[in-house]
């Protein structure tokens, strides 16, 4: 079977409709913020990955380019550098025959290992290559300071004009971006540029390697972090991400939101397994596109915010304020795409109704809170002495939060820090980077393993509420009740003339 026979994407929209009708005596205003949980699944049925083998026309599906950081710190223990090499060489013994790739040194500025200077273009993976990559990256040597924007730079560069559809980019660093000021290119400059143009993937290694620059980078570049404690870990961790990544079934997937007149999108987010800010992207024709990258068989969630203004508005029925569309632009391989979906909302006078939350809502909610006490607990350590009670209540707090979520990663990671069970005081002899990969544990999330567990269920949409009808005429979508189009024609969907 082929990857176009197997690859499914689900689309469910959760939230609580009703929305307060009439402002709180305190409020500014009359719009009303509808906060909707929007769950994408990618379904592969068992097939291979995209990105494990060819493109319709012949091509490879993946370009992969791998950086090294080589700065000096490297060596101070000389086991990162050669925990380092070996797993790169083992990322690309895992390539597939004829998958293009290359391998990056960074230091000051950044230089291409493998298939060297001289070749400006990307490798062809086969038995030769592979075998050359690993004799160049085995005798890499480290020296120098550490500037991220120059590597992801010549990234961008030799990935720019490759054909293949999904474009990935695994990032390896011990330390901070501290040689930003002397680097030809900037990190934020590097990132304005390289946004949309790949995913990477960035890990960090060692005792000094800081967990807010790993996330600014894969919040950007719409990749994910992780990091070793001990320097042994990195080949088996490389290994899991490359078969991961090998298992791509969708190199790119737009949410499309088209608002009813009068509704303003206010945000959109991705929010599991990490909170990632989604940008409109230019130039989507019907109504706004948002753009998710490289699925392979997994299932995200997504924060959607609306505003609406009641004025006028009928209460107690189902009004549509946006259509949900899945779109995945043409990579050769046919997708089943789930039909459009509603995002509707109740003006209600009754305050029992609109004070009610959806439980994916509020899940985020005690995430965010997780994620800043920890955060907080961070920077009262910090002080010292000074700072212990702060540091103890914080962590306290994100205990109890994360109990809340029944999120036994995040609680594990917490007790790392803790000085013992149940204490709620944070250990004594802590290092710095034992915080660090606290901070990237409260930056995942995960969706609650027992629904039933949590706040009272949410009473689902009927199934003809949750189906759309689009006017051939001018494209609206709406209900499919409907009689007549809401959009600018106005022309009788149903019916004798219709």
């Amino acid at each position: 079977m082929t990857v176009a026979e197997e690859t499914e994407v689900t689309l469910d929209v959760g939230q609580q409709k009703e929305l307060p009708a009439e402002p709180a005596a305190q409020a500014r205003g009359t719009e009303r913020e509808m906060h909707a949980i929007l769950e994408i699944g990618v379904r592969g049925h068992g097939g291979a990955g995209l990105a494990g083998g060819r493109t319709p026309d012949g091509g490879p599906a993946l370009a992969e380019v791998l950086i090294v950081d080589t700065s000096r710190s490297m060596l101070f223990p000389a086991a990162k550098l050669h925990a380092a090499k070996e797993a790169t060489v083992a990322a690309v013994r895992l390539l597939p025959e004829n998958t293009a790739f290359a391998v990056l040194s960074g230091h000051f500025h950044a230089t291409v290992v493998h298939p060297g200077p001289d070749r400006p273009a990307l490798a062809v993976a086969g038995p030769g290559e592979r075998a050359a990559a690993a004799r160049a990256v085995r005798i890499l040597d480290a020296n120098g300071g550490t500037a991220i924007g120059t590597w992801l730079d010549l990234a961008r560069r030799l990935l720019k004009d490759h054909p293949a559809p999904v474009k990935h980019v695994l990032l390896l660093t011990d330390g901070r971006n501290e040689h930003d000021h002397r680097a030809a290119m900037s990190l934020e400059t590097a990132l304005d540029a390289c946004e949309g143009r790949f995913v990477c993937d960035a890990w960090g290694i060692g005792d000094d390697w800081d967990a807010e620059l790993l996330l600014h980078i894969t919040r950007r570049l719409h990749g994910r972090r992780g990091a070793v404690r001990e320097e042994s870990e990195l080949t088996a961790a490389y290994e899991e991400l490359i078969a991961g990544l090998l298992g791509t079934a969708v190199p790119e997937l737009r949410i499309r939101l088209t608002p009813t007149a009068g509704t303003v999108i206010r945000q959109v987010k991705q929010i599991v397994p990490g909170e990632q800010e989604l940008v409109p992207a230019p130039g989507a024709g019907r109504g706004t596109e948002y753009v998710t990258r490289a699925w392979g068989e997994e299932v995200r969630h997504f924060q959607v915010v609306l505003a609406a203004d009641p004025t006028g508005r009928e209460r107690g029925e189902d009004l549509q304020l946006a259509a949900v569309e899945i779109v995945v632009p043409d990579f050769g391989h046919p997708v089943r795409l789930p039909p459009p979906r509603p995002i509707l909302v109740r003006w209600t006078d009754n305050p029992l109704d609109a004070s009610r939350r959806h439980p994916g809502v509020h899940r985020h909610e005690l995430y965010q809170q997780a994620s800043a006490a920890v955060a907080g607990a961070y920077r009262a350590w910090l002080r010292g002495a000074d700072g212990r009670a702060s540091a103890d209540r914080e962590l306290t707090r994100a205990l109890h939060l994360a109990a809340e979520l029944g999120d036994t990663h995040l609680l594990d990671a917490l007790r790392l820090i803790e000085d013992g069970p149940g204490s709620g005081r944070v250990r004594a002899g802590l290092k710095d980077v034992d915080w660090q990969h606290l901070i990237l544990s409260s930056a995942m999330t995960t969706p609650p393993l027992h629904p039933a567990a949590g706040p009272p269920p949410v009473p689902e949409v009927s199934p003809d509420a949750d189906e759309l009808v689009e006017c051939p005429d001018c494209g609206w979508l709406g209900p499919a009740d409907s009689v007549y189009c809401g959009g600018e024609c106005g022309r009788r969907l149903r019916g004798p003339s219709a």
